[in-house]
């Protein structure tokens, strides 16, 4: 136990906050699949379940909103004359997977999950939206934990670089794809799901998109987010080829 003590402290000390609950902490950093062979394990009537039969699931609906109340109040201090029409595309691009990613990833957090032995073959600890569920997770842990303020502190202390980057208000990536490929007379991007893979709790959707002759792939833990990585994808290289054919000038 002293090796897993120690990655909590060090979990701990990476977000600036102590748990006076530290079955709180615990719980945001398991993943379903720990609990899943232990579901067998009954609480005593009227009670409630043991800590290691619960997953952060609860915690990371929690955390979900704490960071969108947050990231909320912090555009408006921010940007205070900019209209709704431009924030909402700040604070979804703030709160989204490829946000909390990194940031996760920058806490430590996949080597401090709690993840079934039969996943870790697939290598679930390092997708990026289970790191990023276990972020909003630890969010919403440390709201539970001692409210708002410290969850303040943390995101505007790890976020802060993302919003100040963002001078003009950014687009989805299968918005400007799309603005992309129509401005130059082209037909609309076509997806195509290629595989979805994996176990239903962390599964991993392979998308293709083309147009304009070119073609992206995006694997992601959803559908919708393996698009916006494929659009990403697409978009690089038809703006490589813009520059190749100005160099070629």
């Amino acid at each position: 136990m002293t090796g897993h003590d120690d990655t909590l402290d060090a979990i701990q000390k990476a977000l600036g906050h102590c748990f006076a609950d530290q079955t709180l902490l615990r719980q945001a950093l398991t993943h379903r699949s720990a609990v899943s062979s232990r579901q067998g394990r009954r609480a005593p009537r009227g009670g409630t379940k043991p800590v290691d039969t619960v997953s952060n699931e609860r915690l990371e609906f929690m955390g979900d909103r704490v960071l969108g109340l947050l990231m909320a109040e912090w555009l408006l201090e921010q940007f205070p004359n900019e209209p709704e029409g431009a924030l909402g595309p700040r604070h979804a691009s703030l709160v989204s997977r490829n946000a909390l990613a990194p940031i996760a990833e920058s806490i430590g957090i996949a080597g401090a999950l709690r993840i079934a032995e039969h996943e870790e073959q697939a290598n679930i600890r390092s997708l990026a939206n289970v790191q990023a569920d276990a972020m909003e997770a630890l969010l919403g842990a440390i709201y539970l934990d001692a409210g708002l303020e410290p969850a303040r502190r943390l995101v505007r202390e790890k976020w802060k670089d993302l919003l100040l980057s963002q001078i003009t208000p950014p687009k989805d990536p299968k918005t400007a794809l799309q603005e992309f490929v129509l401005a130059r007379g082209s037909a609309l991007p076509e997806y195509e799901t290629l595989s979805m893979e994996g176990p239903s709790h962390a599964p991993r959707f392979t998308v293709a998109v083309s147009a304009m002759g070119e073609a992206g792939e995006g694997v992601a833990g959803s559908k919708r987010q393996a698009e916006s990585e494929a659009a990403t994808a697409l978009l690089r290289r038809l703006n490589r080829g813009r520059k190749g054919t100005k160099d070629r000038k």
